[in-house]
């Protein structure tokens, strides 16, 4: 039972390889960490919004959400991989 959960768990890691060439500058390797993280970077831009008649609606936030991804390039990219 152990063993499966641990899996899962590495399932859902990026390789080592790709976080490396990320923190090198590869445009293709940073791409993959923004997708891999572009599910969460949406989840913590959405913002709940009202309409006239007091109606609730989930918008994502552009700016946030491009403000996110910017801090996320730039830590990568400050990232030293030992």
């Amino acid at each position: 039972m152990k063993k499966e959960c641990k899996h899962m768990k590495e399932k859902n890691l990026l390789p080592f390889h790709i976080i490396k060439a990320a923190s090198e500058g590869d445009v293709n390797a940073i791409n993959a960490v923004l997708k891999h993280y572009e599910g969460y970077i949406i989840t913590l831009s959405t913002r709940k919004l009202y309409d006239e008649s007091g109606q609730v609606h989930y918008c994502v936030d552009e700016t946030l959400r491009c403000r996110l991804e910017t801090k996320l390039i730039t830590k990568i990219l400050d990232f030293e991989v030992a």
